[in-house]
């Protein structure tokens, strides 16, 4: 396995005028010494030791730099690994970040792709957790109120590529089969077109899976368009923003179904911080871990109520006009909606849905709209997994950073040094 610290070298002696320098980012340059400051590639190879070999194989994509190359896509805003590798081929700064010298290649895309398949997803949420510690000990995390929100990203699978998952056969041959069953000729395309735009609920995902990604599943974009994809559901600190745990689930998965995991993954995460002091010896985390959620309509139901209800969190769920309501023989689910209603009613329940844009939806701008993951370019929902723990410790690291120096992007810092002159 290569380590950093094998990589490290003495300078050849040449003139430094003959050699292309650079000054290195600013904004770069403060994240290496927020990351080396904590050991992070020591830590880093400490987890991935057992998936690479001492001695055999190429040479290996140390661990550290791999997932810096992956938190590059966050910050320089790139949505595939093609486009991070061009981007650290062009870049003398990126190569400073990542200690790669002028006579070094940087990484291709393949071995990229390659590094990230061979890493499991628990080593990827071990790194998420080791940033998420970062911020606990810098009182980044609170950890009592946690607010929980998804979004859908387009999945690498074509509509077009969609076959039947009883027989294998693809769209168009289906249409063919139903044409010629009700006497249509089937070489008539026009015809075929005519009769596929009569017929109710064309697609489903019972009946249909796309070859390349079995596990992404047909659902609606917040555009308006069907296709594949995976949803990505967050929950974050509303006190500081931080992202405390992050959940993925194929593209069709109601949030009434997902919200529980997602919670339960949250107390979890919180729990294993509440002991982690700040330098001035203190305990930010609140003692008693995640004591409310907070959440959009999307997330109100029954059994949602009930289930948080019994692990006793209070809920601040925004509540849908459904009318009148029959409680026959539904105690506990009367209970639970009551109280929740009661609570979004009050002061605080509307201070905290004024500050789930402010929370929520922020981050996922972050995330997916300038951070460049607003389509996924890798398939199967391991590695889709896997891409968003890695955006989202970034975008973490961009909130200690924010925190320390004031900007969270190369971008922003740069844009405030040329104001400055």
């Amino acid at each position: 396995m290569g380590t950093r610290k094998a990589r490290e070298r003495q300078e050849d002696l040449w003139y430094g005028g003959e050699l292309p320098t650079a000054p290195g980012h600013p904004f770069y340059k403060r994240l290496n010494e927020v990351l080396d400051s904590a050991k992070f590639d020591p830590f880093c190879e400490a987890k991935c030791a057992s998936f690479y070999h001492n001695k055999l194989g190429r040479p290996s994509l140390p661990p550290g730099q791999y997932f810096r190359v992956m938190m590059i896509g966050f910050f320089e805003g790139l949505d595939s690994e093609r486009g991070i590798a061009w981007r650290l081929a062009d870049s003398l700064t990126l190569r400073q970040f990542l200690s790669i010298g002028l006579d070094e290649k940087t990484p291709d895309h393949v071995t990229i792709s390659r590094t990230r398949r061979l890493i499991d997803g628990e080593t990827h949420q071990e790194i998420f957790s080791w940033v998420l510690q970062r911020l606990a000990q810098s009182g980044l995390i609170k950890g009592k109120t946690i607010g929980v929100d998804s979004t859908t990203l387009e999945a690498n699978a074509a509509m077009k590529s969609i076959v039947r998952r009883d027989t294998g056969e693809s769209y168009m041959a289906y249409l063919k089969r139903l044409a010629e069953a009700e006497g249509i000729e089937a070489k008539d395309a026009a015809a075929l077109l005519r009769m596929d735009r009569k017929r109710k609920k064309k697609t489903s995902n019972e009946d249909w899976k796309n070859q390349s990604d079995e596990e992404a599943e047909i659902t609606k974009l917040k555009d308006g368009r069907t296709a594949f994809a995976y949803k990505a559901e967050n929950a974050v600190d509303m006190e500081t923003g931080a992202i405390v745990a992050v959940t993925t689930h194929s593209g069709a998965a109601a949030d009434t179904t997902t919200v529980q995991e997602t919670v339960i993954e949250a107390g979890i995460a919180v729990a294993g911080l509440i002991a982690e002091p700040t330098p001035e010896g203190k305990c930010e985390m609140h003692p008693e871990g995640v004591q409310e959620v907070v959440a959009d309509k999307g997330y109100h139901s029954n059994d949602v109520m009930v289930g948080l209800a019994e692990m006793e969190v209070r809920t601040y769920i925004a509540e849908p006009d459904r009318g009148a309501r029959n409680w026959d023989g539904k105690e506990a689910e009367k209970k639970a909606v009551y109280g929740n209603r009661r609570r979004i009613q009050g002061e605080r329940g509307k201070r905290l849905e004024r500050q789930r844009g402010e929370r929520i939806e922020r981050n996922f701008a972050h995330q997916f709209d300038s951070g460049g993951l607003d389509r996924l370019y890798v398939r199967g929902l391991e590695n889709v997994h896997k891409k968003f723990l890695i955006q989202a410790a970034a975008c973490n690291l961009a909130l200690l950073l924010r925190s320390r120096y004031g900007t969270a992007s190369p971008e922003r810092l740069m844009t405030g040094l040329a104001r400055s002159f």
